[in-house]
């Protein structure tokens, strides 16, 4: 992910089983363990989402290149996070983390030394199997370590060590990466995961999940596979076109995978998607709004830094900072949110949260390609807007996606969630590169067609063109030459921006459509389930964390369109807005 925050972490660990309470003198090193374990990915997500123009400059790479950079990482997490929490369940949680921790420490020192695209790819996918562990072993870790009555300061606690995390990656990326280099970047996580070792194996109790079924590695093979085919065929066609043999057979390959998954786990006894979940219109409504939302706000958000470095010539320090006014709108009004699902219930905040991001989307297409007025009066804006509508987002999706299911599928039905966003923000970067190079290449002609320049020197202009803003101008052309073609090359890339913002928006218009429509749950449902979860009467239900196919086995009563309740489960009260890892 980049500097967007995921739903459904808070869901997570109220729905594991606080099967290994910690004691007393061990409460702060548990939550310092996952949230420093959480907090180095998320730290290391939005460092590199500014890190990636300089990344491109210094190894040459192209520009599907730098999306697979970026894609390696989060294909591999969306595919096995579900896993990875089961993995914690069979083999212990303390255990798993560890071993994603380290795993995580050990592929971001590869990705620091890394001497090309190709190899630096390569860490990005180990390092994204390490997060698969790290990430849901870290929420679990709270969820077993903490009692109900305990559990909620704990998850503010966490909470905000991983907000510190999100406020201070982008700055701190923009200045590593303008002072000292992209590769000391990478270089923080080492120490931090040798000291999260120490903590995790000396301090945090272990914890398994006797009742968990078995794993579901088929389903995140096929997952793998359908996503993995489907992100290499956009990528790919980002260059090639999509008339190109390869793409399309990477897409067929893709689209086999994703049915086969889908097959899979409707046929499977414990899949990791189970898909009785998809028999509440709610949940349904809750996932298909997870999937616009992402869709539109990670994918333009990951062409942000290029925009403000390659066209507009901003240091990366700049474009660190930028980033300032969503971050701390996101986390100083998401104090409030809880309190505001309570007031106007889940569909209210949702149809705002996605208007507000639709308004900054079009914000960030006003400005162009000449620079315009300095940065924060071009950004910040559009950054405040995106920041109010993400603080507004996270705890009434979080509560629907909870409230919508079985009290015994809500850690499940808050993993799957969490899974839909980040595979949302993997398919949103291939898409809107689709979008923008198909833009960029044909602004671009038009530009330069009038520029005399011989038949050798368009062809390498045109080669040029898989490197999107980065493009240079021939070698030998005059510097008259050069200085029109840079300029038509700044205004191709803002010209391929402006439709990406523009398409996000419409996106983002689209889930507020989904919640105005799927979404049930007005206020004072909200509260009045808020209320029986507070009463003497209402106990912690057995819910597990991510597992994939520990799932209970009753069937549950409600129809389709209906909640899917069992008895006088207890809904999950949802008071801040967390979710930032």
């Amino acid at each position: 992910m980049s500097v967007a925050a995921t739903p459904c972490d808070e869901g997570v660990v109220r729905g594991t089983r606080p099967c290994a309470p910690c004691g007393q003198s061990a409460e702060p090193w548990v939550i310092v363990a996952a949230a420093a374990g959480s907090g180095m990915a998320f730290l290391d997500s939005t460092v590199l989402n500014v890190a990636l123009p300089a990344i491109q400059a210094d190894l040459d790479a192209t520009g599907s290149q730098v999306q697979w950079i970026y894609g390696a990482y989060a294909l591999v997490v969306a595919a096995f996070l579900l896993v990875g929490g089961s993995l914690g369940d069979h083999l212990g949680r303390r255990r798993v983390f560890a071993v994603g921790v380290a795993l995580f420490g050990v592929a971001s020192a590869w990705s620091a030394l890394a001497a090309g695209p190709g190899q630096l790819i390569a860490a990005r996918a180990v390092q994204g199997a390490g997060g698969a562990l790290m990430v849901p072993g870290a929420l679990a870790i709270i969820g077993a370590s903490f009692e109900e009555e305990r559990r909620a300061r704990a998850i503010g606690l966490w909470a905000a060590l991983s907000g510190l995390a999100m406020a201070v990656g982008p700055v701190l990326g923009g200045f590593l990466v303008e002072n000292v280099s992209w590769r000391a970047a990478f270089l923080l996580n080492p120490p931090v995961a040798v000291a999260v070792l120490l903590v995790a194996l000396r301090r945090v109790p272990e914890s398994r999940d006797p009742e968990a079924g078995r794993l579901d590695f088929a389903g995140a093979v096929l997952a793998t596979l359908g996503l993995g085919g489907v992100v290499y065929g956009l990528i790919r066609s980002s260059s090639a076109g999509l008339g190109d043999p390869a793409v399309l057979f990477a897409l067929g390959v893709g689209a086999v995978g994703l049915v086969l998954f889908v097959v899979a786990e409707g046929r499977g006894r414990r899949p990791m998607v189970p898909l009785v979940l998809f028999k509440s219109r709610t949940f349904d409504g809750a996932s298909l709004y997870t999937l616009l939302f992402y869709l539109g706000l990670t994918g333009s958000l990951y062409f942000v830094p290029f925009l403000l470095v390659q066209v507009h010539g901003h240091p990366a320090t700049v474009a660190g900072v930028v980033f300032l006014p969503f971050v701390a709108a996101a986390l100083l009004l998401g104090r409030f949110s809880g309190r505001i699902v309570g007031r106007y219930g889940l569909r209210t905040l949702l149809v705002a949260a996605s208007l507000a991001t639709a308004a900054g989307f079009l914000l960030f297409a006003v400005p162009g390609a000449d620079g315009g007025p300095p940065h924060w009066s071009a950004f910040a804006p559009a950054m405040v807007v995106q920041g109010f509508g993400m603080a507004l987002v996270i705890a009434p999706l979080t509560t629907a996606a909870l409230n919508s299911v079985d009290g015994d599928h809500a850690g499940l039905a808050s993993g799957v969630n969490n899974a839909v966003a980040r595979t949302a923000g993997l398919l949103a970067v291939a898409l809107f590169a689709v979008l923008l190079s198909t833009a960029f290449s044909a602004g671009l002609d038009s530009r330069v067609e009038d520029i005399p320049l011989s038949p050798a020197e368009r062809m390498s202009l045109e080669a040029e063109k898989a490197n999107l803003g980065a493009a240079s101008a021939p070698e030998g052309v005059d510097a008259a030459t050069r200085a029109r073609i840079e300029e038509a090359v700044a205004e191709a890339f803002v010209g391929g921006f402006r439709l990406v913002m523009v398409v996000a928006a419409g996106l983002a218009l689209a889930s507020a459509l989904v919640a105005a429509l799927m979404i049930r749950g007005g206020a004072a449902k909200v509260l009045a389930r808020s209320a029986r979860e507070l009463s003497p009467e209402a106990t912690p239900t057995a819910g597990r964390g991510i597992v994939g196919g520990a799932v209970s086995r009753r069937t549950p009563r409600g129809s389709p369109g209906e909640t899917v309740r069992s008895g006088d489960a207890p809904a999950r009260r949802q008071d801040s807005a967390v979710g930032q890892t």
